[in-house]
């Protein structure tokens, strides 16, 4: 277990890691002035999300839920855990439109993200079951 917590939280900096770079590239190309408290800042809450999103993948793992109450359960907690930090660092101005436009953006990533792993995930599932069914065909000749 200690093992997949690790390997869930090294995945989770993996992606912090990548949107912290795709920011300070375009951070980079505008010439924007910063600090390197400002960066630290903002990358420690990449981080903790990207920390976050990868154990949270846990509420999919061996329990009684259904897939549906798993899916409103992760995407509750999500985006409050997402927006409490966006909010305390500043990435989501307090405002009506902003709040909106945020919440959408977020909810169109989260589908985009589901709606892979869903894929991909639905897709082992089909190749395991051919090879299974491959191997008891195989089997039952012998």
């Amino acid at each position: 277990m200690v093992i997949e917590i690790l390997k869930r939280t090294m995945i989770g900096l993996g992606f912090a890691c990548m949107f912290t770079f795709i920011a300070l590239t375009i951070i980079v190309i505008h010439d924007h002035p910063t600090s390197v408290s400002e960066i630290w800042m903002h990358m420690l809450a990449s981080m903790t999300i990207g920390v976050y999103f990868g154990l949270s993948s846990f509420i999919y793992m061996g329990n009684e839920w259904s897939y549906m109450k798993r899916n409103i359960v992760h995407f509750s907690v999500s985006i409050i855990f997402y927006f409490t930090i966006a909010f305390s660092v500043g990435w989501v101005p307090f405002g009506v439109w902003p709040i909106i436009g945020s919440v959408l953006a977020f909810i169109v990533i989260y589908s985009i993200f589901g709606t892979g792993y869903y894929l991909y995930y639905k897709k082992l599932e089909t190749s395991l079951n051919e090879q299974l069914k491959k191997r008891n065909e195989h089997s039952h000749k012998h």
